[in-house]
């Protein structure tokens, strides 16, 4: 049986454009691997000429919570970036609904709602689940009474320009965007040294976080996708999913540094989610 975290990625698979295409034309720089010709740097896209955009239209009205102690947030970041790490810690400290996208096309698809069955058709087919199907299935969850009274963490998602633009139109944006940012070099090293158990579904790290004992270091198995060619192709897109955002979330993104402790890392994003919060509850109180 698959685990939790397997499962999730499956489905998060079909939510994401196809590694390499980009659906929105773009200035981006060279990529240079480690070994091309032009020399090693990370792989990182140039985003200079980024500012060049036009802004994009902004939705008329937020659909956001009454409260104005609820937060919206949405977090993203390259894969083991540490993000889901970060999100059980917000979690836990403002008490936001978490919302993943991934775990969200799976429980529909359990469940066996209107929106869940189409999704499986698609992914029945081996295709990506259309962007108005996701986006109605989050829409949907975002309007739900919790995550109304005490705030939502959209959890990698939007990925694309397209589900970004579908969501302004839809009236919903966040309060703030944290963008985890960590070197390439560090992203591949955490990545290709995960490993699974499939007996009890914990995942391990060669390195940072080693088995307990023999036993089960002999059963451990690696995602056929963490290595180091697919996690720089995974990261390439990545990248371009994130340039593709900046035109419409630019007055709200924060980048924050995720190659500290996981300590340092939430310390950062907690400064930056209570100080939204105050801006947020200031604006409330003065209209």
């Amino acid at each position: 049986m698959a685990s939790p975290t397997a499962s999730a990625a499956s489905a998060v698979s079909y939510l994401s454009p196809w590694p390499g295409v980009a659906e929105r034309p773009i200035p981006r720089g060279r990529l240079l691997f480690r070994g091309s010709r032009g020399g090693s740097s990370p792989l990182r896209l140039n985003c200079a000429r980024r500012n060049a955009l036009p802004p994009a239209p902004r939705a008329a009205k937020a659909l956001a919570a009454e409260n104005a102690d609820a937060l919206n947030v949405m977090i993203a970041g390259a894969p083991a970036s540490g993000k889901g790490t970060q999100c059980e810690l917000i979690k836990a400290k403002y008490g936001l609904v978490h919302i993943s996208a991934g775990d969200l096309l799976r429980a529909e698809i359990a469940t066996g709602t209107a929106n869940g069955k189409q999704a499986k058709e698609f992914m029945e087919k081996g295709q990506l689940v259309p962007d108005e199907i996701v986006v109605n299935m989050v829409k949907e969850r975002l309007l739900q009474a919790d995550a109304q009274e005490k705030g939502w963490l959209l959890d990698g998602y939007p990925r694309s320009y397209s589900q970004s633009m579908a969501l302004e139109n839809l009236g919903i944006r966040p309060d703030i965007f944290i963008l985890l940012d960590v070197p390439d070099e560090l992203l591949v090293e955490r990545v290709v040294g995960r490993r699974l158990d499939p007996v009890t579904g914990k995942i391990y790290h060669l390195k940072y976080s080693p088995p307990e004992n023999e036993e089960i270091a002999s059963r451990l198995t690696q995602r056929f996708d963490d290595t180091e060619e697919k996690v720089k192709l995974r990261l390439q897109t990545h990248y371009q999913n994130i340039e593709s955002l900046v035109s419409i979330y630019e007055d709200v993104i924060v980048h924050v540094k995720g190659d500290t402790t996981v300590e340092d890392v939430f310390g950062e994003i907690d400064k930056l989610l209570s100080s939204s919060l105050t801006k947020k509850t200031e604006m409330v109180a003065s209209s």
